[in-house]
């Protein structure tokens, strides 16, 4: 189980406690909740009863999927009668429970529950009475709900304000690995890379375990991208459609919106971007497609420090997704009739637009990795991180600046973040070290600060030495220090 210890130790203390537990799990579609859970209990002394929701299903296929795990894992395959309602068909499972030796431990996991849910089955009424009335008190009791949709979980289950209200006892929000989980994660599938070419795949396809599971040992990154993206059967060109349409509701609306955003390196404000949707996104409507999005960990969302005011802005942190919209979509087609030559990739990586697409996917993996960041400068825990932007009217002589990360320290001073990726030692010229003081000078004329101002270059490969860098840079951090 790599890169879930954390996850684990979860799990191991639910398991091991004398009295019913309720988790709720949810993350990304591929990001391997399905896997964890099952995995996890396929080691344990326990009965483990799991049934999984499915997509677009009306309600007597989900209710006969049901019944027939109750009868799979508790009655030796048998299938007991289907009820015609949820009620009946749970208290067929509280019968079998009860048949269970008293120490016997249970685990109840309903897998993509969003799906299950059917409109008007009254499936979460129903799993709230039999929880509270008897699941509750029964301490063999481990009651697991899970789904992709991230935000219905948090909505119908974790914030609920009726019957489920406060009874979440555990809550797991599985996400992509990290570069470090990443690398080890490939090691132990016979796939050994230094750590550049694991930034190049993981700008590709980010740390998603599933997709991973696809990198062939012995290549290099840009082999690996060539050898997943020739041939009609490429799961990364397909992928696409069933991401979105598997998590969402009026999934063109989603698709819509980070369209958008991935055509705006800097990110959108969020009146822009709904502004940019049009009737598609007005009033709440709108507001839950940036929150479904967020909660399902495609976009972040970012509170300017010290320009509060201005609102949230937000960028497209999912790699793949940022990948396909930008590289595979525009030649889709062509990839899967097999007329793109090999030699495609290759020639695209020395073009303007792949370095500034680079450029882009590594700020978003910088903003994953801030902790990483805050280690490698030696900063305090409590130093908060953000960002800060400032845009003056059209009709304003005055001068914008963005800073693409802080640090608001604790020690009377601010770390001003400049993020580049290139293949070599970035060089800062002094065209370029004018523009530096000229963003400092617009922080600082427009916060106000009285804090010291020390500037950190962020660069793949660290800085080239010279006059300006020495004058200018007092801390650099390399992508080693992201693992």
């Amino acid at each position: 189980m790599i890169g879930r210890s954390d996850e684990v130790s979860i799990l191991q203390a639910l398991y091991d406690t004398e009295h019913a537990e309720f988790l709720a799990i949810y993350g990304r579609r591929r990001v391997g909740k399905t896997y964890l859970i099952r995995s996890f209990f396929a080691e344990q002394e326990c009965v483990f009863f799991n049934v999984t929701g499915t997509k677009s299903a009306p309600f007597t296929t989900q209710k006969k999927h049901f019944t027939q795990r109750i009868g799979e894992i508790f009655f030796h395959g048998v299938e007991p009668k289907a009820g015609a309602t949820w009620d009946d068909t749970f208290a067929l499972l509280h019968q079998a429970i009860k048949s269970i030796a008293p120490d016997k431990k249970i685990i109840l996991f309903l897998d993509e529950l969003p799906w299950m849910a059917t409109p008007r089955s009254r499936l979460l009424e129903t799993i709230d009475y039999y929880w509270n009335q008897y699941w509750s008190m029964d301490k063999r009791v481990k009651l697991i709900i899970c789904g992709s949709f991230a935000s219905w979980i948090i909505k119908n289950i974790i914030q609920d304000r009726g019957g489920l209200h406060n009874r979440i006892t555990r809550e797991i929000h599985l996400k992509p690995l990290s570069l470090s989980q990443t690398r080890h994660f490939l090691q132990q599938r016979g796939v050994h890379l230094n750590d550049n070419h694991i930034v190049q795949l993981y700008f590709m396809m980010g740390g998603v375990p599933f997709y991973l599971t696809k990198v062939s040992p012995g290549l290099s990154a840009q082999q690996i991208m060539s050898s997943l993206l020739h041939g009609p059967q490429s799961f990364l060109i397909g992928e696409f459609d069933k991401l979105f349409t598997s998590l969402f509701d009026n999934a063109a609306d989603y698709v819509n919106l980070v369209r958008h955003l991935a055509q705006k390196q800097e990110g959108m404000g969020e009146r822009q971007l709904l502004a940019a949707l049009g009737k598609h996104a007005v009033g709440a409507k709108g507001k839950k497609i940036l929150n479904d999005l967020e909660h399902t960990g495609f976009i972040m969302s970012f509170l300017p420090l010290y320009r509060k005011r201005q609102g949230r802005f937000y960028r497209l942190t999912d790699e793949y997704t940022l990948f396909y919209l930008r590289w595979i979509e525009p030649i889709k087609t062509a990839l899967q009739q097999g007329t793109i030559a090999q030699e495609y990739w290759q020639h695209i990586q020395s073009t303007p637009a792949w370095k500034s697409w680079q450029g882009y996917a590594f700020e978003s993996v910088c903003h994953k990795h801030v902790n990483k960041i805050r280690q490698a400068l030696k900063l305090s825990p409590l130093d908060m991180s953000g960002t800060w932007r400032y845009t003056p009217k059209p009709s304003s002589p005055m001068r914008g600046a963005q800073i693409d990360l802080l640090f608001d320290r604790c020690d009377d001073a601010i770390s001003l973040c400049e993020i580049k990726y290139s293949q070599k030692p970035f060089t800062i010229s002094k065209d370029y070290g004018e523009i530096l003081q000229q963003k400092q000078a617009v922080f600082h004329t427009h916060t106000h600060t009285t804090k010291h101002l020390f500037w950190v270059l962020i660069a793949a490969h660290g800085v080239a030495d010279n006059e300006h860098a020495r004058a200018l840079i007092s801390q650099v951090v390399t992508i080693k220090d992201l693992f």
